[in-house]
């Protein structure tokens, strides 16, 4: 899924943790807005998860993405993010 560069507004819906087949999330350089949602530790099979340059992402980094075991890439730079992986 690589939405990357496409002035995306808004959050990210939990919805996404339904996609349990992704290997790849790119959603950098959007305006996303709120937290990552902890459904996000439900994509097993995603390797790369980035979602940097969206300044307006905020919130505590999901303890959840530890869940994540085939994770390679998870960059979330430049946001509002916080918290340890």
């Amino acid at each position: 899924l690589n939405l990357g560069e496409n002035s995306l507004q808004g959050s990210l819906p939990t919805e996404l943790g339904l996609l349990r087949d992704l290997k790849f999330v790119w959603l950098n350089f959007n305006e996303l807005t709120g937290t990552i949602p902890t459904e996000v530790g439900m994509l097993t099979a995603l390797q790369q998860f980035f979602t940097y340059d969206n300044p307006l992402l905020m919130g505590t980094i999901p303890t959840e993405v530890g869940l994540m075991r085939g994770m390679q890439y998870f960059v979330v730079g430049s946001n509002g993010l916080t918290g340890t992986i």
